[in-house]
């Protein structure tokens, strides 16, 4: 048998591969629950195994190009969204939520956002979910600045791979959780397969209350003192293994 023949014949008896998910660097199966890298040439999500994602927890690791996603969850006690920049924990305001001012402010118009620094233009952005996917919403650095930007969390946030998440509701006050970026995109998913109709419907509503109840539950509270906010980062990078 030639070589050539051969090489065709091993085509057909070759194993296929298992089925589900794989390592979008080195081609290992992944189970379904896997962490993530950020491409930031791309501007994307890669599947990654965990020697991989470990690999590019190190600042620098492959020039900076892909970024290990964290899995820290930090929540501030104090965190108010009142537009006036007295979010930073000291408890003033009323909360803000769907029709507050600082709401009103960033111009979101439904009850869900996320906001992430894009390093490579060097800019903070704004997304809300919808049925149509992820929708960016032009956000002015000085509104940010004023609503969110001084924050504690908004302090701790890392640049393309965590993202605060924010929730209003009428008459509740808004809330804000620093989480992973890859959760803000799972949010997403969800709702473009659950959603129907002009609310959502009972389905959506259920899947997102679900969402958020494991958010919260994954979530460690920022300390209320002073001098938290250094401690906190020291001790949250502690929480996802060092990641950068």
């Amino acid at each position: 048998m030639t070589t050539g023949a051969a090489g065709i014949l091993a085509q057909f008896t070759r194993r296929p591969p298992p089925p589900g998910e794989r390592c979008e660097l080195c081609g290992e199966p992944l189970p379904d629950e896997h962490r993530h890298l950020v491409d930031t040439t791309r501007r994307s999500l890669k599947c990654s195994c965990p020697p991989c994602h470990l690999l590019f927890t190190r600042p620098g690791a492959g020039q900076g190009r892909f970024r290990a996603v964290p899995d820290r969850y930090l929540t501030d006690p104090g965190f108010t969204l009142d537009g006036s920049g007295s979010g930073s924990g000291s408890g003033g305001g009323d909360g803000s939520g769907i029709g507050g001012d600082g709401w009103n402010r960033l111009q979101i118009p439904v009850g869900l956002a996320f906001f992430f620094r894009n390093s490579a233009l060097d800019r903070f952005a704004a997304f809300y979910p919808s049925p149509a996917g992820a929708t960016e919403s032009e956000l002015d650095p000085a509104t940010w600045d004023a609503v969110i930007g001084r924050t504690r969390l908004a302090g701790l946030l890392q640049d393309d791979v965590e993202a605060l998440l924010l929730r209003a509701e009428r008459d509740r006050p808004a809330s804000c959780t620093l989480v992973p970026i890859d959760i803000c995109y799972e949010l997403v998913g969800r709702m473009r397969l659950h959603w129907k109709g002009f609310d959502g419907g009972a389905e959506a509503r259920a899947d997102i209350e679900e969402f958020f109840g494991r958010v919260e539950s994954r979530a460690r509270p920022l300390k209320t003192d002073s001098g938290a906010g250094a401690g906190a980062r020291a001790g949250s990078r502690a929480e996802d293994g060092g990641a950068p």
